[in-house]
């Protein structure tokens, strides 16, 4: 995705350095949205972690406000806005490093899990396949 480095400076805000290559082209010269969100998506779900948390992403919404130029220094910032019942809620921007313009906004909420949340996930979704209808060969 780009992304070289991510990491919690002393002012409590998240930030990575953010590089998008051409085979995340959406549009001439400009990134996928899609590319846009798995960024937010990486960044801000990263934030739980740097405080020693494990955490899912419940909901992450992304304002688009310019198109992302291919080729340029980016840097991605993230930041807590509340924590509560386990629930994260968390902000970033997506800026040029150059100017510090605005490209993309997000937000969102992010839900503590214990250690056996995935091997739960694992667990049920063997279920799931005992469920499910044999395919013809």
């Amino acid at each position: 995705m780009g992304i070289a480095e991510i990491r919690l400076d002393a002012d409590d805000v998240v930030r990575a350095e953010v590089r998008m290559s051409e085979k995340m082209e959406g549009g001439p010269g400009v990134a996928h949205g899609g590319w846009t969100a798995a960024v937010f998506d990486e960044v801000i779900g990263q934030v739980p972690r740097l405080y020693g948390v494990l955490s899912v992403t419940k909901t992450l919404t992304v304002n688009y406000r310019r198109p992302v130029p291919i080729g340029r220094d980016l840097v991605v910032e993230a930041a807590v806005t509340a924590r509560h019942d386990g629930r994260w809620e968390l902000t970033g921007r997506l800026v040029l490093e150059s100017t510090g313009a605005e490209l993309a906004t997000a937000s969102g909420t992010w839900i503590e899990r214990d250690p056996g949340h995935f091997d739960r996930h694992r667990a049920w979704l063997r279920e799931q396949d005992a469920f499910a209808p044999a395919r013809p060969s």
